[in-house]
């Protein structure tokens, strides 16, 4: 190992306020809210309050997708919640999603509205709201649909909260760190190469919430588009999940779910907040810059 300094932990932790890097504005070890904020609320049903990460695009498409089967219910209101501002923390985001991540969705089709928080949780409330959509009823296919929903839920944080945060994010490179946690995403990806050999989509012959979940993280680093690390976890090497991330990305809801809440890249790409179907049309950043 090359870390030019040893790290001995003291006896108790304490918080240090600038060690952190990029994210110390907003990363803090305690909850709850920083300021009263409260949330807006649109005219549809479903209200999303988000941002254009990979957990929230999963969201955005599960919704456009059911919109494109006909599912008139989930049309949404998409609002734009800025992490890095720490606007998560406001207490109307709170009340939403406790935890204070997102995405979080405020069902208000029902006489009260339903609160749901976790990206997971959030695509299982929505197939069962309408008719078990994208998700096998019952048996073998059902067990294996939310296996990978699951899987994916608990492989992530290795990708994004180690991997990307120590390859890209940390204020200092170390290899021990980066070592290890490229080696569990190589893993990772070969385990869904392996299954993607056998089978078109991940829960088989069916495309599912289990493959809404994992696309935005895997598909995007499988193309190179995660942390600038193609090359150097060798993704190429990767072909069914390319074949399987090409296949999904074609998909019209994908293309529109990606462009929700997203604030970065090319401004066509970008539809800071979703209101109607047309916004795709006339809101995106391209449309709207001078």
């Amino acid at each position: 190992m090359t870390d030019a300094v040893a790290y001995t932990p003291p006896e108790v932790w304490t918080w240090n306020r600038a060690n952190g890097g990029q994210f110390a504005s907003i990363n803090r070890p305690v909850a709850g809210p920083t300021h009263d904020k409260a949330l807006p609320v649109g005219r549809h049903p479903l209200q999303l309050y988000s941002l254009g990460t990979p957990n929230g695009v999963k969201v955005t498409v599960m919704l456009e997708e059911l919109l494109a089967l006909g599912h008139a219910g989930a049309e949404y209101d998409a609002w734009l919640i800025r992490i890095n501002e720490g606007q998560q923390f406001g207490s109307g985001f709170v009340a939403a999603n406790p935890n204070s991540k997102i995405p979080a969705l405020v069902d208000r089709s029902g006489p009260e509205p339903v609160r749901v928080f976790e990206s997971g949780a959030i695509l299982v409330y929505l197939s069962e709201k309408f008719g078990g959509a994208f998700l096998p009823e019952h048996g073998a296919a059902r067990a294996e649909a939310l296996s990978w929903l699951f899987w994916q839920m608990g492989s992530a944080p290795f990708l994004g909260g180690g991997f990307g945060h120590f390859y890209a994010y940390a204020p200092t490179k170390q290899e021990y760190p980066i070592d290890r946690y490229a080696m569990e995403v190589k893993r990772q990806l070969d385990v869904l190469d392996r299954r993607l050999a056998e089978a078109r989509y991940l829960a088989g012959d069916d495309y599912s919430i289990a493959d809404m979940a994992t696309w935005p993280w895997y598909g995007a680093l499988a193309k190179g588009q995660l942390y600038g690390a193609g090359a150097f976890l060798s993704v190429h090497e990767y072909t069914h999940v390319i074949r399987w991330a090409d296949e999904i990305a074609r998909r019209p809801a994908v293309q529109r779910g990606r462009k929700v809440n997203r604030t970065w890249g090319e401004p066509a790409s970008q539809l800071h907040e979703r209101h109607a179907a047309g916004d795709f049309d006339t809101r995106t950043q391209d449309k709207l810059a001078p």
